[in-house]
């Protein structure tokens, strides 16, 4: 017979051993549940992705819309939500899957007109009720709507369509003009325009954009510019703004007639009773005016002035027009070396503006009187800043760890407030690497900014191999964002230490900065790139033997360039980039291509031969990856084929990735997956991957 301890000893034994069976099988579940892992190109597009933001009247909420994808289906998703400014849980207001968006508040704060594909292949104008119900549906235009705005009595909504100029308003026959066309088996395009294309299609169809009205009442859809039969923006938008009386409207748009052997955006005015008369206000400027703006007192339209007409990035100032006497006052002071964009005007008559600075995108302020530009935010990438009557202003923030969430701060820009979080639970999961920023001593000894973005569980006592992204443009910038078709985190993810330098061309840093490279594009930036690579390697952390470059459009350029100006490289990466500079004569606009390159075929041809990637083929010997899209028509195809022909003619280590479906960017969930498994592909196979 067992003694009570024996018994109580293997009774002891056993549940020590089920605790511990128990225990053995627990931490796998937490483990599993808590431990992270590098990004993957399938966790950008099961990202929830947020944009449109726009704060009511009363300054209580905002409306956004939120964009998610179906993988499988290939297919996204965008439907509208409130976000309240108090701290809670966001509202979705939309759920119908097309995709909805542009939403506009009514005055009156209890609508939002938005537009949306639900019923065809053209987005249309709705209005739902914020506070629930059925949206209805308000137009039926031929070619659909974009850009709704409310009339300030809420009793209208302008919108931008486009339509065929000579049937005018007759959008019945309208309808039956574009089904014809759809239906013939004629193809040929035919045009006489020097622009004939644009980034994805063709404008040769005789489509142009006007703005109209629609009463919500009668439905009646009045034509405000029967007249007009010009451009305003060619990606599709509308630039305009409703006085505050609603008795006019100030937009912008192309003021050059066909050929269009320039183009030209300049300010107008029209009235909104539908007689069309509109009168072009900046016709003394050669270069671009946008982004117009009313002052709540009815007083002033303030403005974005170019001055240069052959420099898309020359820097923008802010004009001061004041409607009774025409006066123009330039309000930005000559200091401000930056460009405002997404202005937003107060009662108080204070101006809100983001601009790029620095390599980081930031919100500013200034008063309509002109004086000192404050800044209020320096976070990562901010957008679309949103003052509200209290003094706070709401805004989109991101970086290279965090896409698109909505944000607020205080008055004065003491305190900042994350609004939104909508992919909190997958972020958790993603061990992000670390970014630093750091200036090295570039071309022509200029000071040159870098952001190096290091490889999840980063150790500096050991040798990492280098991948130099190098952004387009070239007058843009590598921010500290998180950038879906070339995200930093994705590219350093295997094990690579990813450097993106903001080369001499780059825009933030200045005019002089970004506009030293025209007539000599590869020039400085080449240098640039060289120096921070004998940078990193200085500080002891890379392996020189492993190192690679990749771009996108002119850094698809530069690494052609680079394909035949040195050998330090392993592996080059070329996506959508300028082979031959001759070619760039057939891309969709020429416009500025004369000073950018130092010459053109038929003034000074051998200038532009001389910073022709195509012109130093004999040096080429680096294995190159090209990938292009067949409806790139900023970059056409012909670059990339000839690239890669070149390379294979002569025996170096080449491969082509070609998508006859996308344009100059990758777009589609499968495609831009295995865009990404091509890039580190070919990186693993000259470099490998992770430390040494």
């Amino acid at each position: 017979m067992k003694s009570i301890f024996q018994i109580f000893k293997n009774f002891s034994n056993l549940l020590i051993f089920s605790i511990f069976i128990i225990f053995l099988s627990l931490p796998i579940v937490t483990f599993s549940q808590t431990a992270k892992r590098p990004i993957t190109s399938e966790d950008l597009w099961s990202m929830k992705r947020v944009g449109a933001l726009t704060a009511s009247p009363d300054g209580k909420q905002s409306a956004i819309t939120l964009t998610t994808f179906d993988i499988k289906e290939n297919k996204g998703t965008t439907n509208i939500w409130l976000v309240p400014h108090d701290g809670g849980q966001p509202k979705q207001l939309t759920t119908f899957k097309a995709t909805d968006g542009s939403p506009a508040w009514s005055p009156d704060g209890k609508k939002i007109a938005f537009v949306s594909k639900r019923e065809g292949d053209y987005a249309q104008l709705y209005v739902i009720n914020i506070y629930g119900g059925e949206a209805e549906k308000i137009t039926d235009m031929p070619l659909g709507v974009s850009s709704p705005k409310w009339f300030p009595d809420g009793k209208r909504i302008a919108f931008s369509a486009n339509i065929i100029p000579e049937l005018g308003s007759d959008l019945d026959s309208m309808k039956k003009a574009i089904e014809a066309k759809k239906k013939s088996k004629v193809t040929a395009k035919v045009s006489e325009n020097r622009v004939i294309r644009y980034w994805d299609r063709w404008l040769t169809d005789g489509y142009y954009p006007r703005l109209f009205a629609v009463d919500l009442e009668t439905k009646k859809i009045t034509d405000l510019l029967p007249t007009w039969k010009n451009f305003f923006d060619l990606m599709k938008g509308a630039d305009y703004n409703i006085s505050p009386d609603g008795k006019e409207i100030a937009f912008s748009g192309n003021s050059t007639t066909e050929p269009y052997d320039t183009l030209n955006a300049d300010l107008f005015i029209v009235p909104t009773d539908g007689t069309g008369k509109y009168v072009n206000l900046t016709s003394d400027n050669i270069a671009s005016d946008m982004m117009p703006k009313y002052t709540p007192d009815g007083k002033y339209i303030i403005y974005g002035k170019q001055i240069m007409p052959d420099f898309y990035a020359d820097r923008v100032r802010l004009i001061r027009y004041e409607r009774s006497t025409g006066k123009k006052v330039q309000i930005t002071p000559d200091d401000f070396d930056r460009s405002p964009s997404e202005m937003k005007i107060t009662q108080d008559l204070k101006i809100y503006f983001s601009a790029e600075d620095r390599a980081r995108k930031s919100i500013f302020s200034l008063s309509v009187n002109g004086g000192k530009v404050t800044e209020i935010v320096r976070m990562s990438t901010t957008a679309l800043p949103q003052p509200l009557p209290d003094g706070r202003v709401v805004f989109l923030n991101q970086s290279t760890k965090q896409p698109n969430e909505v944000f607020i701060v205080s008055k004065g820009g003491k305190k900042i407030s994350q609004l939104t979080k909508f992919n909190k639970e997958l972020l958790e999961k993603i061990s992000f690497g670390e970014i630093k920023e750091y200036y090295f001593i570039g071309a022509d000894g200029d000071s040159v900014q870098m952001y190096v973005v290091f490889p999840p569980n980063f150790d500096a006592k050991k040798k990492w191999p280098l991948v130099q992204i190098i952004h387009g443009g070239p007058h843009s910038i590598s921010g500290d964002d998180f950038h879906y078709r070339w995200n930093s985190q994705l590219f350093a993810a295997p094990g690579y230490i990813v450097a993106m330098v903001n080369f001499h061309g780059s825009s933030s840093f200045g005019q002089y900065f970004a506009d030293c490279i025209n007539g000599a594009h590869p020039e400085k930036p080449f240098v640039d790139i060289m120096k921070a690579t004998d940078y990193l390697i200085k500080l002891g952390f890379v392996d020189e033997k492993r190192m690679a470059a990749a771009g996108g459009s002119y850094g698809g350029f530069l690494a052609a360039w680079i394909e035949g100006h040195t050998d330090r490289f392993a592996a080059l990466i070329n996506h959508a980039g300028v082979y031959d500079l001759m070619a760039q004569f057939a891309s969709d606009v020429t416009f500025g291509r004369e000073r950018s390159y130092g010459g053109s075929p038929w003034t000074d041809k051998e200038a532009v031969q001389k910073w022709s990637p195509a012109e130093y083929a004999k040096n080429f010997n680096t294995p190159m990856l090209v990938i292009h899209g067949e409806k790139d028509y900023r970059v056409p195809i012909n670059h990339a084929l000839e690239c890669y022909g070149v390379l294979k003619g002569k025996g170096v280590p080449a491969r082509i990735v070609y998508f006859p479906d996308e344009n100059h960017w990758i777009l589609t969930a499968q495609n831009s997956i295995y865009w990404y498994k091509e890039f580190h592909d070919w990186l693993g196979r000259f470099i490998g991957s992770g430390s040494k």
